[in-house]
């Protein structure tokens, strides 16, 4: 039979699955770009005052660790670096997707279904990086056709799509390779999202470095993040980094078949850690047994959070000197959240961005429930004296208590990084961590969601990552869309408090978490209802 039998087929049902999912990540970061246009456009319509705003930027360490080097002034290449960040996450949801559509498949048991139909050894493997370079071309359209819909060049245009295009190609050779070295689903996203990282800092070392001319500026070619910030869209629009990316995706994608070809399916190459030959006895119960579960991946999100609190704090630092001299500016930021300050604007704003963060990692940890009874692992369980819903509270504790350690523990170092700068850590550090934990009912309203899609609707557990995916283009992108209000008001993380700065008002935040109350309420009366599992 032809290796690559079915992939066509295979293609088709991937796109079904992911047809909700899939359009929502493209659409959302195709526009985010989109409405920066406007957005620097208002603020520096003059080249003189982009001019100045690239100057201070270009030469902050802090804006050249998140968003990359800036090579020039013009609209479009101010708006290419402000969107410097999205290449990673591109980079993440093709990783996610790909994993999604091997490894995970061959773990929960449909891919030796399907092997035992017309379907080649490798077609798994071939659809799933077809269909997540079709998405990421397609996202590279949109943007190319969005950007030059807002009056910027078409070859600068084309450029910025590519660059966005290619990274996700990469990284889902990536996801392609890992899926081949392990046997389980986190351990292969482990060894991608790690790889990304990897990426990222050598992107970010290198960078750095090249602000003073410092012998580590060479590190920037080894990341294909720092390629695809080298095309420099809207300024000298190269295109010598795009052949290495696409010819490093070429490599990872032969890598990846032929280390297929050298395993079982459902196992890996990588041999798994022997476990113990008898249970620990801290595994006596739902809430231990949840706890090994779920350790790791909160490990790993509040390591992310405390990373991004000490560079984003770090960057407060540099808000009032970006906008002394740019009345503009000064204007624009001091309406943001209703802040007081331009830097507790600034922080106010960046809280926000953590909570819709938390959210992702809140909805990760809920939808546990529904990997564990769609691999059969529930079963087991309940079948002992285990009720239901002890079972499932012992996994929504890491929904409601994991969001809140990272939001704590990115409010902590963001709180110490920017008091330590400020000279006033016993002032700061308080009110940074307050801005954090306000996220927290917002955060908990997107869990419930997803409890609720558990319990009434489990097939359409995943479609709660679709409500983040609202939440995050109307926080983004809304306003400078100019949406009405009552359209911003859908997303719960509008009702907040914009802290640190602003009013402190109790009623929103009993009032969301009342909501979230009442529909994990709804999610696990249904969940006591309906058959187990439900596939």
């Amino acid at each position: 039979m032809n290796a690559l039998a079915g992939t066509g087929k295979l293609v088709r049902l991937i796109l079904r699955r992911d047809r909700v999912l899939m359009p929502l990540w493209v659409l959302i970061l195709g526009l985010i770009p989109v409405s920066y246009v406007a957005s620097i456009n208002g603020l520096f319509p003059t080249a003189a005052g982009r001019q100045g705003y690239a100057t201070a930027s270009a030469h902050n360490a802090g804006f050249v660790a998140l968003y990359g080097r800036l090579f020039g002034s013009s609209l479009g290449e101010l708006v290419a670096w402000r969107a410097g960040f999205l290449p990673i996450v591109v980079g993440l949801f093709s990783i996610l997707t790909v994993i999604r559509h091997t490894r995970t498949e061959e773990e929960s048991g449909r891919r030796e279904l399907l092997g035992a139909t017309v379907v080649g050894r490798h077609a798994g493997l071939a659809a799933a990086l077809v269909a997540t370079f079709g998405a990421n071309l397609i996202l590279g359209a949109l943007l190319a056709a969005g950007m030059m819909s807002q009056g910027l060049p078409a070859t600068g245009s084309w450029a910025f799509g590519v660059e966005l295009a290619a990274t996700g190609w990469v990284f889902a050779a990536v996801a392609g390779v890992a899926a081949q070295l392990t046997s389980g689903a986190g351990s292969a996203r482990g060894i991608a999202i790690t790889a990304l990282g990897g990426a990222y800092l050598l992107r970010v070392v290198g960078d750095i470095n090249g602000l003073t001319d410092g012998p580590l500026s060479w590190l920037s070619w080894l990341s294909p993040i720092g390629w695809a910030e080298r095309i420099r869209p809207y300024g000298d629009d190269q295109w010598g980094p795009v052949p290495l990316a696409a010819g490093l995706t070429a490599v990872l994608a032969l890598a990846a078949v032929a280390l297929s070809a050298q395993r079982d399916v459902g196992g890996g190459l990588l041999p798994p850690r022997l476990g113990r030959s008898s249970g620990a006895r801290g595994l006596r119960s739902p809430l231990a047994l949840a706890w090994r579960l779920h350790r790791g991946l909160l490990a790993g999100w509040i390591a992310a959070f405390a990373a991004l609190g000490i560079v984003l704090g770090y960057l407060a630092a540099g808000v009032g000197d970006l906008v002394r001299d740019n009345s503009q500016m000064k204007d624009l930021v001091a309406r943001v959240g209703g802040a007081a300050g331009l830097t507790d604007s600034y922080l106010a704003a960046t809280m926000g961005l953590f909570g819709l963060i938390a959210a992702g990692y809140a909805i990760q940890a809920t939808l546990r429930l529904r990997t564990e009874e769609t691999n059969g692992r529930a079963e087991p369980v309940l079948g002992t004296a285990v009720g239901r819903f002890r079972w499932a509270s012992s996994h929504l504790v890491f929904s409601l208590l994991g969001p809140a350690a990272a939001l704590a523990t990115a409010g902590l170092a963001m709180g110490l990084m920017h008091g330590l700068n400020a000279g006033r850590l016993g002032r700061e550090l308080p009110r940074v961590l307050a801005g954090a934990m306000v996220q927290l009912p917002a955060v908990w309203v997107l869990a419930a969601i997803t409890v609720v899609l558990f319990g009434l609707l489990p097939r359409l557990s995943a479609v709660s990552w679709g409500a983040l995916a609202v939440c995050v283009l109307l926080g983004l992108v809304g306003t400078a869309l100019q949406f009405d209000q009552w359209v911003l008001d859908i997303s719960p993380f509008s009702h907040l408090p914009r802290l640190p700065g602003g009013e402190v008002s109790a009623a929103p935040l009993v009032w969301l978490s009342a909501v979230a109350m009442a529909l994990a309420v709804t999610g696990l009366a249904g969940f006591r209802r309906r058959d187990v599992p439900t596939t």
